[in-house]
């Protein structure tokens, strides 16, 4: 099954949700930011991830965003200005 790389940011308003977001979103990515995750994922892997962040979050007040960026091997699409962590290599997250 073919993976896409997506990009996961989120803005949750309570700490505690917070925590159990980061959490969740961890399981299947690598943390490029503070907020934000960088995710080589299964199209089930996707809509499972969705499932649980759409049960951990309040949608009144939280906002998380999925952003398909295509083949996990095309690093084109990054633009950094200032330090940043190296990408990660193309591979499934092992929890």
């Amino acid at each position: 099954m073919a993976r896409r790389r997506y990009l996961v940011a989120y803005d949750i308003r309570d700490d505690r949700r917070l925590r159990t977001v980061a959490t969740c979103v961890e399981g299947y990515g690598y943390r490029i930011q503070y907020s934000v995750f960088l995710c080589d994922l299964s199209e089930m892997e996707v809509i499972e991830m969705r499932g649980e962040l759409e049960q951990l979050i309040k949608t009144t007040e939280d906002s998380v965003m999925i952003v398909d960026l295509g083949n996990p091997g095309d690093t084109s699409k990054f633009v950094f200005i200032g330090p940043h962590a190296a990408l990660p290599v193309s591979q499934a997250v092992i929890v």
